[in-house]
């Protein structure tokens, strides 16, 4: 086998892994399961900084835990971003005072960098392929069409596809709602003010 051979699929494999990776918010999902690993380790550092019995003692590995879980959640469902964002928000401010300042602020700024970045992550929109130019002209109208065929606003009547509109004079890049008024079929204007 040659070199060659070999490296079509580990490309194959790093495009499916890289379309995979940002289908999701992965890095987000990442620093939030390191930050609560990072506080689960120092909660078992010989330091002794902090000593937390009881119900609080249960909060230090609680807390970390779930920070681990929502990461690896956010990474497998996608769908729930906001969610997970929000309690990892919010469990690594409590992390200050339930495992021993937020693992030393390192696992604390992990898991609120990881927070804010799954909050503001939003899906990759795939853009729709676009159609090829209409088989008609759109300058050309049937001939057998009168005022009456056609419908408010001066559309088109059905089978027919309206064009770009042009502007009034070459200098205008836009038109001006006199001209528009001024263009569309029906009565003039003066008669439809008086009208109604």
């Amino acid at each position: 086998m040659s070199a060659g051979q070999h490296a079509a699929p580990a490309a194959g494999v790093r495009t499916r892994w890289r379309r995979w990776r940002r289908a999701r918010p992965f890095t987000a999902g990442l620093l939030i399961a390191l930050g609560g690993a990072e506080m689960l380790v120092t909660l078992r550092a010989p330091l002794g900084v902090l000593l937390h019995v009881g119900p609080q003692g249960l909060a230090a590995y609680l807390v970390p835990l779930v920070l681990v879980i929502c990461g690896v959640l956010l990474i497998t469902t996608p769908q729930q971003r906001v969610f997970y964002a929000v309690l990892s928000l919010v469990l690594g401010l409590v992390s200050w005072l339930t495992s021993n300042l937020g693992g030393f602020l390192i696992g604390m700024l992990l898991a609120l960098v990881g927070g804010a970045l799954a909050f503001a992550w939003t899906p990759v929109k795939r853009r729709a392929p676009r159609a090829g130019p209409a088989a008609t002209p759109a300058d050309t109208t049937p001939a057998d069409t009168t005022p009456a065929d056609t419908t408010l606003a001066g559309a088109t009547p059905a089978g027919t596809t309206p064009g770009p509109r042009e502007p009034v004079d070459g200098s205008a890049p836009t038109e001006s709602l006199d001209a528009l008024l001024s263009a569309e079929p029906g009565p003039p204007r003066h008669t439809r003010a008086e009208r109604g």
